[in-house]
């Protein structure tokens, strides 16, 4: 695996990883405030045709919008994260589609959860984002078109657009080709 915009400070062991954002850190493209953001972390590899990424993970979230979960990626301008993402006072389900321009939706969640599992299902030009508050439960969060390209980047993202940076800790990262 590689970086994106590789944080000062992250560790890898035993299928554990650490990461801890720089302050000011996004991925955004031109929709609300007209600004273009591509300075998130982002540890990925190589995935083509269809698959299916799955991680679990927790993070200390503080401040507005920081966010830790999984994304795809073509390019700066073409790419899906999701996760959670700290808003409106609370952790939330997040996924942001991008395609030249960003979108953005979030569901709140009813409780702080001790770990947060994403599933993210590629199968052909579509991704389904699924969530799970206690891993054996998933819910459809979010269905859309991607790209049609046969190869993306896939892995873990971390950003903290506002504030000075927050910890995340992933597991369980995977990426099952059919």
């Amino acid at each position: 695996m590689q970086w994106l915009n590789e944080p000062a400070e992250f560790s890898v062991e035993e299928g554990r990883i650490t990461v801890r954002s720089a302050p000011q850190t996004d991925f955004w493209r031109v929709t609300h405030d007209g600004g273009v953001r591509d300075s998130g972390h982002f540890y990925y590899r190589p995935v083509s045709g269809d698959f299916t990424a799955s991680v679990r993970f927790r993070g200390a979230y503080q401040d507005l919008y920081d966010q830790a979960g999984l994304m795809l990626r073509v390019d700066e301008a073409n790419w899906l994260k999701c996760g959670v993402e700290f808003a409106e006072g609370r952790q939330n389900a997040s996924v942001v589609v991008t395609r030249t321009y960003s979108d953005w939706s979030i569901v709140p969640l009813a409780r702080v959860p001790e770990a947060f599992w994403l599933r993210v299902v590629r199968e052909g030009v579509t991704c389904s984002v699924y969530y799970s508050l206690d891993g054996a439960h998933y819910q459809l969060l979010r269905q859309a078109y991607f790209t049609d390209r046969p190869s993306v980047d896939v892995g873990l993202m971390v950003a903290s657009p506002i504030g000075g940076g927050f910890t995340a800790v992933f597991e369980d990262f995977s990426v099952v080709e059919p």
